[in-house]
């Protein structure tokens, strides 16, 4: 840090943008084309690091998660943006800027905060749902389903939408089980819906998941029975990774169609907090990897929009000071 002419400490760079997935690392670019000196703080730790590729992203569709991260790293580093491999563990009012607190000890200052840490899915509590997570164990229709053809899928039932999502997914697949397990009754309604679609229903509490060779092969139930299977889809509770935006006084508020907790903000990604700001899936629980990455755009946009303001108004005060103080026998 350095001082400014007013004697105040200057920040360590212009913003801090926190999570390096699709969301952290489009904003980053979007800053370093504006000339704002950008660092990311990431843990390294992708929600999507199980997945066998990526959908749906234009001209990248298939690429492994890894692969997306480090050529979007690569971009980020053209641009000047700089990299601290770490865990942001809280963030805190600096003067005029703000303090981030890294868990190796060191500590970086901004004038704008970007959160991008992403979303943790809890999942069922279900033996071998957690070991086959990201290969056969999924949750989204649109990422997963076009693999699925042709396999023999189960839908576990964990709450109200079990229906809703075995209807979606036999968009995908033809072969398809919903067990109820912990899900509502179902209802006279929503038994003809299933039984229209050829969805078959297995009633009773889900014992574990039977896994050979490392891969799905059926679902063990309470009662012994295996009904075979080689993939299913669960509907985990997904919930915003807040912790440093907590030490904010930001806390993640229950989503309204019931998919977990998030941080509000408003369409450009602003926070009740001035200054911050959060994109991808921690402020938007279901977008998707292009979703999240166009959300950092929009949020990195408007940070530097801000930005201007604020360089805007200083240029202008020091204009004042400068022109107030020529003697007038001088002009």
């Amino acid at each position: 840090m350095s001082r400014n002419g007013n004697d105040q400490v200057a920040p360590d760079v212009d913003v801090v943008v926190i999570g390096g997935g699709a969301a952290g690392l489009t904003a980053a670019v979007t800053l370093g084309r504006a000339r704002r000196s950008t660092v990311v703080i990431d843990s390294g730790a992708p929600r999507n690091a199980p997945s066998a590729g990526v959908h749906m992203f234009l001209t990248r569709d298939g690429i492994s998660p890894a692969d997306l991260t480090g050529i979007g790293r690569q971009e980020v580093e053209s641009y000047g943006g700089r990299f601290i491999d770490g865990t942001a563990v809280t963030a805190s009012r600096s003067g005029e800027n703000f303090a981030v607190t890294i868990d190796d000890g060191r500590a970086i200052t901004a004038r704008r905060l970007m959160v991008t840490t992403g979303l943790t899915d809890e999942l069922p509590d279900i033996p071998g749902v957690r070991e086959l997570w990201g290969r056969d164990v999924h949750h989204c229709p649109y990422c997963h389903g076009w693999e699925l053809d042709g396999r023999a899928v189960g839908v576990i039932g964990s709450g109200p939408r079990a229906v809703h999502q075995a209807l979606m997914f036999r968009q995908w697949v033809s072969d398809l089980v919903l067990f109820l397990h912990s899900a509502p009754d179902l209802t006279a309604e929503e038994e003809e819906q299933l039984a229209a679609r050829g969805i078959r229903v297995v009633i009773g509490q889900i014992d574990s998941l039977e896994i050979v060779d490392g891969h799905l092969a059926g679902v063990r139930m309470a009662d012994g029975d295996v009904v075979a299977r080689q993939s299913v889809v669960v509907a985990p509770r997904m919930v915003a990774r807040s912790g440093v935006l907590t030490s904010l006084g930001l806390q993640s508020v229950p989503h309204p169609m019931g998919l977990g907790e998030f941080i509000e903000s408003d369409a450009f990604g602003l926070t009740a907090v001035a200054g911050v700001w959060v994109a991808g899936n921690v402020a938007d629980l279901s977008a998707g990897v292009i979703g999240a990455a166009a959300a950092g755009m929009v949020a990195a946009t408007a940070v530097n929009a801000d930005l201007i303001a604020e360089d805007t108004r200083r240029a202008v005060a020091v204009y004042r000071k400068s022109t107030h103080e020529v003697p007038v026998d001088a002009l």
